[in-house]
């Protein structure tokens, strides 16, 4: 199959050279959720993948183009392969770039355009939850080192008395510009100023706290509020409680993941809890009321005459609170009934009794020492 660079068009969207329009348009979908910019943090391997999915798309969604890559491969879409515009060499990888860029805009320069400070990257926390805090929620302390804004500059990065100037390569644009030809024509291509990095401005004489950067690390605690039903491995997002942006840039996010411990007496499966509870077998056989555990007072249960082990109780309402929306799981009682051991010789004998009144066979040797202390008094 013919390739641009060394990739397959079908390979790259995963699908067969004999797929639907519907299948590549799912498969599209699929890539492209996975990775977009805005999901991968700007990753820029997963960015420059993305473009490369998206252009794929773009040429196999349109048959007419389609028709031509699987005829003549990338020269029959892209242009004569190893050749430009005029038969002067053709760079692949600028040519794959610039054919994107044409299509949907130059996307490696996503907020180039804005001028302004950087915002500050993410940053990830673990926080450890007992079960019931799991369930019912709670206000827990963390303590977290990042990166503040600097108490001195105020996050500018300038020395106090002193002000930032503007950048004489982009002229306080924040972005530079630049046109070149492609297969489709001129292209116009903006990007972040690399000697501002984006802000338009310049320190010449930088915060002596910070360096010019207009943040500093430091140890920060503060309240996180646990919604109640969260599942252990979930994340709680912290919108701007993250890092610090660069000369004032905004914040970015903390992400806390949870681990919530396990809990002896229950098992939680979605919202709903499990539990068990032991009974003898007398009480079984004959009805009880027994207290069981539940996830906030101990709850008493009736024992059915004649229940089996393993018998299930339902307590609706008693489970988990809804993360979303109202209500709560329910709790399962599961029913365990225990076989009598270490019996006295009272115990023995009522057993014995009642196998027989029963008719019930049982171990020859069962009940024997019982009979042989009555076979000695009556000599």
């Amino acid at each position: 199959m013919a390739t641009i660079d060394g990739l397959d068009l079908y390979e790259l969207l995963g699908v067969s050279s004999k797929a639907t329009d519907e299948e590549i348009k799912r498969a599209y979908r699929k890539k492209a959720r996975e990775l977009h910019p805005d999901a991968n943090g700007g990753d820029q391997a997963a960015e420059a993948r993305f473009k490369e999915v998206s252009l794929a798309y773009e040429v196999l969604r349109d048959p007419e183009r389609r028709a031509r890559y699987d005829r003549f491969g990338p020269a029959g879409v892209f242009g004569q392969a190893g050749a430009g515009p005029g038969g002067m060499p053709f760079d692949f990888e600028a040519g794959l770039s610039d054919i994107f860029e044409a299509f949907f805009g130059s996307m490696g320069a996503r907020g180039a355009g804005r001028r302004g400070p950087m915002p500050g990257s993410d940053a990830e926390i673990g926080l450890r939850l007992s079960f019931l805090e799991a369930a019912f929620g709670a206000e827990k302390e963390i303590s977290v080192r990042l990166p503040v804004t600097c108490d001195n500059c105020g996050g500018s990065g300038a020395a106090p008395g002193t002000q930032a100037v503007r950048c004489p390569d982009c002229q306080g644009a924040g972005e530079t510009r630049r046109i070149r030809q492609s297969l489709l024509g001129q292209v116009v291509t903006s990007v972040a100023c690399g000697r501002c990095q984006g802000t338009g401005e310049l320190t010449p004489t930088p915060c002596p706290s910070c360096g010019g950067e207009g943040r500093r690390m430091e140890q920060r605690s503060f309240t996180v509020e646990v919604p109640a039903g969260v599942e252990d491995g979930s994340t709680l997002r912290l919108a701007e409680r993250g890092p610090a942006g660069p000369r004032g840039g905004p914040n970015g996010s903390l992400f806390v993941q949870l681990e919530v411990e396990p809990d002896d007496r229950f098992q939680r499966m979605g919202d709903d809890v499990h539990t068990s509870v032991h009974v003898g077998m007398a009480q079984a056989a004959l009805g009880a009321k027994v207290a069981v555990p539940t996830l906030e007072e101990p709850h008493e249960v009736t024992v059915e005459p004649g229940t089996q082990s393993g018998h299930v109780v339902r307590l609706k309402g008693g489970g988990v609170p809804h993360l979303r929306g109202r209500g709560r799981g329910d709790l399962y009682v599961h029913i365990v009934v225990d076989t009598p051991t270490e019996l006295s010789a009272k115990q023995e004998e009522l057993l014995a009794q009642l196998a027989a009144e029963r008719g019930e066979e049982i171990h020859p040797e069962a009940g024997e020492g019982v009979f042989h202390r009555i076979r000695s008094v009556f000599g």
